[in-house]
């Protein structure tokens, strides 16, 4: 890194108790100001952008200061840990808050100006952007929590405000969508509850590094329940087989740039909750070979189904089950490369299945409808949006040199060091389903973008306007369709930025891999996660703030190849209980 670099993390340093928090604060404030100005549109829109966009600037900053500095946490209200609320933000999660930021940018972006070209009398704008600034706030305090109730509560947020976001307009499809998503989402939450509560009575707290120190006395088989009940809580967020099936009917029925956060996002932070619990908690591969057959029936379940859709929306909604197998697959593997993998692929999904939404968001808003059965003519009829489809497309089938060949190349080779039957099993399972993605992501260019429009079963058919938000479902003649005007060009360049990302991670695949090599390694390095949460005492924490905390370098850039020796850390006088 050059030096501007580390004189800029020298100055922010002193102000890092300032800015964890404020992932979590800053939409927080933006969703009440925005409720409070809903009379006033061109205000809200401001303070909604301008939220996500100072968000952004944060996030990518934390990034820089976890990757060179190390893990930092910060003890809420000066109550130290395991007693206090921690924030803890190392690689792993300031990698997710920075790739969240860009898509949760690029969609209020995208929803903005359709909202100004298109929006009606009866869109649920006011209420849209407040809600959306709650599930940012649910979204980035999952990603710091540093304790099991407080990822609970992250979860919860978010889960309302996904409710209020799914069912917008409240037609019909949408509300009977809506409730099977609620359900699922309660039992998953009432199994998360359950499990914290086992956690409790087994080792009596909730503070995620103290329950990896007490869970090494607990019995194998109380741990694997305990470990297991997560997992299945974890596992419905995640959308893996065989808890999946509640995601391709609901995601499909909300507006496409609903979908797009949705299939961006939600999935990933139950993702992410499964490697925080197997690298930070439960030290234990007990799980691992269920892990990796459970990646191969989510890869081959998921592409099967999509193959066998006739609408974009659910097609896409296969493929992003299809594609969290991958991650599970990295995860399965137990080592730092497998774990480095999955978190790579995880940036790289983020971003391509988001593009693939807002993608879909701009097809119906030109030609009408999502459905392969009334789709084509779209490569002459709009060739910037057969572009803007055919980059991500192509990314996500793992065709080289982009992000998704990359991540499936970094996923191989840690299997291939593992070098089970078990995980060649999986080589194989990975490289069938990425075929059969690239055959499906071909198929919709065949018939949506390549075929004649006239030849489609359908193709005399489309919605009557198109709706940024309400749920329209008066159908016309194409040919009566009224002339919906050029396409805006904030939904253009919101869609192009997120594109252009996902192809930047090809440009930067070294720099990327190697911070997401070192979050793994990290990660599965628990002492460090212990000592700079609990202080270098971490066996006998006390109750009140000691400030003392890792600085011996163990977690920064120079040195993150090392490992902390005879448990000890070093110290490190700093305000607030923040550490290096």
């Amino acid at each position: 890194m050059t030096n501007a670099v580390y004189d800029f993390i020298a100055w922010v340093m002193p102000l890092v108790p300032w800015l964890l928090p404020l992932p979590i604060l800053l939409p927080a404030v933006g969703a009440a100001i925005a409720l409070l100005t809903a009379h006033w549109v061109h205000v809200q829109r401001a303070v909604s952008l301008l939220t996500l966009g100072l968000l952004l600037v944060l996030n990518l900053t934390l990034v820089l200061v976890a990757d060179v500095e190390g893990i930092q946490t910060l003890q809420m209200g000066g109550w130290d840990a395991p007693v206090g609320i921690t924030l803890v933000a190392d690689r792993l999660a300031t990698l997710m808050l920075a790739v969240s930021s860009i898509v949760l940018f690029c969609v209020m972006w995208f929803a903005i100006a359709q909202g100004v070209r298109d929006g009606q009398n009866e869109e649920p704008v006011a209420v849209f952007q407040p809600t959306y600034l709650l599930l940012t706030m649910g979204v980035n305090l999952s990603f710091l929590a540093g304790d099991l109730f407080n990822l609970y509560v992250g979860f919860e947020v978010f889960l309302v405000a996904s409710y209020v976001l799914l069912t917008l307009g409240a037609s019909p499809g949408r509300v009977r969508a809506g409730i099977g998503y609620v359900v699922v989402s309660m039992v998953s939450s009432m199994i998360f509850l359950l499990a914290i509560a086992g956690v409790y009575a087994a080792v009596g707290t909730v503070n995620m590094a103290q329950i990896g120190i007490r869970m090494e006395d607990v019995p194998d088989g109380t741990r694997a329940a305990i470990f297991g009940t997560l997992l299945v809580a974890f596992g419905i967020k995640a959308a893996v087989v065989p808890l999946d099936a509640w995601l391709p009917d609901s995601y499909p029925t909300a507006p496409s740039l609903v979908t797009a956060i949705f299939a961006g996002l939600l999935t990933k932070v139950g993702v992410y909750s499964i490697i925080r619990m197997r690298s930070s908690v439960f030290l234990t591969d007990f799980f691992d070979g269920l892990f990796l057959w459970v990646a191969l029936a989510t890869m081959v379940i998921g592409i099967l189904g999509a193959m066998a859709q006739t609408d974009i929306k659910r097609l896409l909604s296969f493929t992003l089950v299809s594609h969290i197998g991958y991650m599970i697959f990295g995860i399965g593997l137990g080592n730092e490369e497998g774990l480095g993998g999955a978190i790579f692929y995880a940036v790289h999904h983020i971003l391509v299945q988001t593009a693939l939404f807002l993608v879909v968001g701009l097809i119906e808003r030109q030609a009408g409808t999502s459905s392969l059965r009334r789709l084509g003519s779209l490569l002459y009829t709009a060739p910037l949006i057969a572009a803007l489809y055919l980059i991500p497309a192509i990314n996500l089938g793992g065709i080289p040199p982009f992000s998704g060949f990359l991540g499936k190349i970094m996923l191989l080779d840690a299997a291939a060091q593992h070098g089970t039957w078990l995980s060649w099993v999986l080589v194989a399972g990975a490289v069938a389903t990425s075929l059969l993605t690239l055959y499906v992501m071909v198929l919709v260019w065949s018939k949506g973008f390549w075929r004649d429009r006239k030849d489609a079963p359908e193709g005399s058919l489309a919605m009557a306007r198109p709706a940024p938000l309400a749920d329209v479902t008066d159908e016309v003649e194409f040919t009566e369709r009224d002339d919906v005007g050029r396409m805006p060009f904030g939904m253009l360049a919101s869609t192009l930025t997120l594109v252009a990302v996902s192809c930047a991670i090809t440009l930067v695949a070294g720099p990327l891999a190697a911070v997401t090599d070192r979050a793994a390694a990290s990660a599965q390095n628990p002492e460090i996660y212990r000592t700079s949460v609990l202080g270098t005492h971490y066996r006998e924490p006390g109750r009140t703030l000691d400030p003392e905390r890792l600085d011996d370098g163990t977690d920064a850039i120079d040195e993150r190849a090392g490992t902390l020796d005879n448990n000890e850390g070093g110290e490190l006088n700093t305000p607030g209980g923040t550490t290096k």
